[in-house]
C-alpha cells in the first residue's frame, strides 16, 4: 500500500432481469433481485447433506469418442446426460427453434504421447488442459488425466458437472444464434456461466436424475472453483472469462433468474457494470498486493470514516484481536467490543491472512487470499459500529449480512479512484477484490456478526456484498432490518 493507498479490485455485479421469487428493484434502469430471507439461497432453503452423484442411479448410455471408461469420464457423460435433460425441457422456453443435442463427446488425455492424441476442434489435443464447446461440429470435449481430476480432488465432483455445463451453455448460444462470431469472447463466456448456474438451480431442485447438491458448503465449494479459474491478470490477452467477481456474479444471476436473464448480457451490459472501474494494473507497481500494516490501517480508518461517517467514531486498539467484552467476543484477527465501541487488530495475524498464495506451480487453490481479503475483515468490523450507532442488533443472521452489504458499500466508494477521503488518498487497483469474494465463499469472516457467526451459504454472503456495491447504503438497511 504504497503512500498510504490501500488497492483492491473491484467488479461490479451483473442484474437480474427475471425473477423466480422475491421482488426486483430498480437501479439506474436495471433490475435486481431482492431476497428477504437470510436463511435461504435465492429463495430456496439453506440445505446440509449430500453434494455430487446420487447414489443407486445408473450411469447414463452416453459415450465419448477416445474414452477410457474411467470413472472421470463417467463422471462427465453423468453430467452431460442431465445437462442435456435440463435444456431439453427449457431450450422452447426462451429460445426460438428446436433443441438438438450436441453432435460428439470427445474424452482425451493430456498426458498421452503425441501420437496418441486425438484432434478436437481441428487441433491437437497433445498436452490440451482444458475442455471447450467446438462450434465446428458441435461438439464438447475434455482432458481427463489433469483438468477434470484436479478440479474434482480442489472443489469436489460437482465442480466438473460446473465446467460441463458452462461447456454445453456455449452449445445453447449457438444453437438459440443468440451470440456471433464477431461479439467479445467475454460475452459468451459471461453467458456460459450464467447459464450454468440455471442448470445448478435445477440441481439444487432436486431436478437432476444423477446429482444433487446442497445450498451451503456444497454450493460454496462451486463458486469456489468459479473463483479459482477466473482471470488472475487482466492485462493478459488472453482474459476473456472475467474477474472471479464478474463469474461468480454471472453464475448466480442464472442460478437466481434462469436463463431469461442470461440473454440480457451484452457488451454494453458489460460495460455499464463494469463502468470505471479499475481494470488493469498499469502503473500498479505491487500488481494490488501491498502490506497490511499500521500506517495503512489508520489511513483506511479514516476513510471509514468518511465514508460511513458515525455520531461516535470507534476507538483502534493495534495491539491484538484479544478483548474481553461483555457483548463481543473475540473473532481473530480482528475483533469488536460493542460496550467500549472499540475494534482491536492482531496486525500480524491480519497481514497474514492478507498475504498472497499466487502460486503458478498451484493454479487452482481452494481459497485465493491477498491483501484485501485482510483489509475487508478490517472495514466488516467497523461496519459493525456503524450498525450499532443505527441501534441495530449486533448478533444474528441479518447483522452479518448487513456487515458484508456495508463492506460492500465501502468497496465501492473505494472504487472510485483518485476521489480524496478525508486526509488519506485511498483508490482500489485491479485484483484484490476477487481474494474478498474467495474469502467471503469460504470462511465469511467479513460477513460474521459480533460473535464471529455467519450464513451457511457464501452465495448469500456474496449476494450481500454486492448488493452493497450496487445500490448503496440504504438497501443494505431495507434489505436486512
Amino acid at each position: 500500500m504504497p503512500k498510504l493507498q490501500a488497492t483492491a479490485l473491484f467488479t461490479a455485479v451483473l442484474c437480474a432481469v427475471t425473477l423466480l421469487a422475491g421482488c426486483t428493484r430498480s437501479v439506474q434502469g436495471r433490475a435486481v433481485s431482492v431476497y428477504d430471507d437470510p436463511f435461504k439461497v435465492a429463495g430456496l432453503p439453506t440445505t446440509s447433506g449430500p453434494s455430487g452423484p446420487r447414489a443407486g442411479v445408473p450411469d447414463t448410455g452416453l459415450t465419448a469418442t477416445n474414452g477410457d471408461g474411467s470413472t472421470t469420464d463417467t463422471l462427465a457423460l453423468n453430467a452431460v446426460d442431465d445437462i442435456q435433460t435440463y435444456w431439453r425441457g427449457e431450450f422452447g422456453k426462451e429460445f426460438q427453434g428446436e433443441f438438438k443435442p450436441v453432435d460428439k463427446l470427445i474424452s482425451w488425455s493430456a498426458k498421452a504421447q503425441k501420437s496418441q492424441a486425438p484432434e478436437f476442434c481441428k487441433e491437437t489435443t497433445f498436452h490440451l488442459v482444458n475442455a471447450a464447446y467446438c462450434r465446428l461440429d458441435n461438439s464438447i470435449g475434455w482432458d481427463r488425466s489433469v483438468l477434470l481430476p484436479t478440479m474434482e480432488d480442489t472443489f469436489g465432483k460437482m465442480s466438473v458437472v460446473m465446467v460441463l455445463a458452462h461447456e454445453y451453455g456455449h452449445a445453447i448460444q449457438s444453437m438459440a444464434k443468440i451470440v456471433a462470431p464477431k461479439d467479445p469472447v467475454i460475452v459468451k463466456e459471461q453467458q456460459a456461466d450464467c447459464f450454468a448456474g440455471a442448470f445448478m438451480r435445477h440441481v439444487a431442485e432436486g431436478g437432476a436424475a444423477h446429482f444433487t447438491i446442497n445450498t451451503s458448503d456444497g454450493l460454496n465449494s462451486v463458486l469456489a472453483a468459479t473463483v479459482a479459474i477466473r482471470d488472475a491478470d487482466p492485462d493478459d490477452p488472453e482474459s476473456v472469462h472475467g474477474s472471479a467477481f464478474e463469474r461468480v456474479t454471472a453464475v448466480q444471476v442464472g442460478f437466481t433468474d434462469g436463463p431469461k436473464a442470461c440473454k440480457a448480457i451484452d457488451i454494453n451490459e458489460i460495460a455499464r457494470r463494469r463502468g470505471n472501474l479499475p481494470q488493469s494494473f498499469t502503473g500498479d507497481q505491487g500488481r494490488g498486493e501491498y502490506p497490511i500494516t499500521k500506517e495503512n490501517l489508520i489511513e483506511l480508518s479514516k476513510a471509514l470514516a468518511a465514508i460511513l461517517p458515525i455520531g461516535q467514531t470507534p476507538t483502534y486498539n493495534y495491539s491484538g484481536a484479544k478483548i474481553d467484552c461483555r457483548d463481543g467476543v473475540t473473532t481473530e484477527p480482528v475483533s469488536y467490543c460493542p460496550a467500549a465501541n472499540t475494534i482491536a487488530t492482531d496486525i500480524p495475524e491480519l497481514a497474514q491472512r492478507g498475504t498472497s498464495n499466487a502460486d503458478i506451480d498451484n493454479p487452482l487453490p481452494l481459497k485465493v487470499t491477498g491483501d484485501y481479503n485482510g483489509y475487508v475483515v478490517f472495514i466488516s468490523r467497523y461496519t459493525l459500529a456503524v450498525q450499532q450507532s443505527n441501534g441495530q442488533q449486533l448478533v444474528g443472521a441479518k447483522t452479518g449480512l448487513r456487515a458484508a452489504c456495508l463492506s460492500g458499500v465501502v468497496t465501492g466508494k473505494l472504487a472510485q479512484a483518485g476521489r480524496p477521503i478525508s486526509q488519506g488518498d485511498i483508490t482500489l487497483a485491479a485484483g484484490d477484490l476477487d481474494e474478498a469474494v474467495s474469502g467471503l465463499l469460504t470462511d465469511g469472516l467479513a460477513a460474521s456478526d459480533v460473535q464471529g457467526q455467519t450464513v451457511r451459504s457464501g452465495f448469500s454472503r456474496v449476494d450481500a456484498f454486492r448488493a452493497g456495491v450496487i445500490n448503496g447504503e440504504k438497501t443494505c438497511m431495507s434489505r436486512y432490518s
